[in-house]
């Protein structure tokens, strides 16, 4: 992903995403806002114990790099299942109970926020759709991914093969040790789980023996993609656990941090 500042604020674009000019879209990093640790400090999340005050200021900065604010997005209230929602601009302002997010309509904009797992960006350029979508590991095993190109297939007649997709920052295999719970779900979902079950490619993480795998996120997030018959497909190639400078991260903070944003918009 390539990073960009403006107004104080840093965000990160896909280079796939970048020459179609019909699709805006940013990965929110943490710096930039208003909030005091640990949600320092540009934290666009309701659901941690920061201010409310301080969410909304935050957003309105971030969106209003690309003319939004937050009463002209559709947001995801997130359940970590795979369930997609079509929307438009009529639910601008609403929180959508989904972890993917889909629309064919100009001028509507998609946002979700996260703490170490994967954002999902997906772009029509033949029908001019767009998706969000969030996948932590339950996301992946469930396929989010496949079923958002499903439905994109289903409601836009989307061909998935010109489609483009984007994997967004997320907690990097390096630091992604996972217990039994995950292990076996990974192993059901997933042919050959042993190369996203993988041994500590950096020695073990501190604290640990080394005993356990760790999930590779991204690249499962990126099979599913591929499954579904996605071609072309980018990897952020960023680390929220190794990178809390730039993001927040769930794992690596013990829970005591915001969460960063992100905005899809179809122009």
């Amino acid at each position: 992903m390539i990073e960009n500042q403006k107004n104080g604020v840093h965000y990160f674009q896909f280079g796939l995403f970048r020459e179609y000019g019909r699709v805006q879209h940013a990965a929110f990093a943490r710096k930039g806002g208003v909030s005091p640790a640990p949600f320092a400090s540009l934290n666009m999340s309701l659901s941690v114990k920061d201010d409310e005050a301080n969410v909304f200021s935050n957003r309105a900065k971030a969106f209003g790099l690309f003319g939004r604010t937050n009463e002209t997005l559709v947001h995801a209230h997130l359940e970590q299942k795979k369930h997609v929602a079509r929307v438009t601009s009529a639910q601008n302002g609403e929180y959508i109970k989904s972890d993917g997010l889909i629309t064919n309509e100009a001028g509507c904009g998609l946002s979700m926020n996260y703490g170490d797992c994967a954002p999902i960006y997906i772009y029509d350029p033949v029908n001019h759709a767009i998706g969000l979508g969030h996948a932590g590991w339950r996301g992946a095993v469930l396929d989010l991914p496949g079923e958002m190109v499903r439905a994109m297939t289903r409601e836009f007649g989307s061909d998935p093969e010109t489609l483009l997709a984007g994997v967004g920052p997320c907690i990097g295999v390096a630091v992604y040790e996972v217990g039994e719970v995950v292990i076996t779900a990974v192993n059901d979902a997933f042919e050959e789980p042993e190369t996203l079950l993988v041994k500590p490619p950096n020695g073990p993480t501190p604290g640990s023996d080394g005993s356990r795998p760790h999930f590779d996120l991204a690249e499962a997030n990126r099979r599913n993609l591929a499954r579904a018959g996605v071609k072309q497909i980018e990897l952020s190639g960023l680390c929220t656990a190794e990178r809390t400078d730039l993001f927040f991260s769930h794992r690596a903070e013990k829970g005591k941090t915001g969460r960063f944003g992100t905005v899809l918009i179809l122009e």
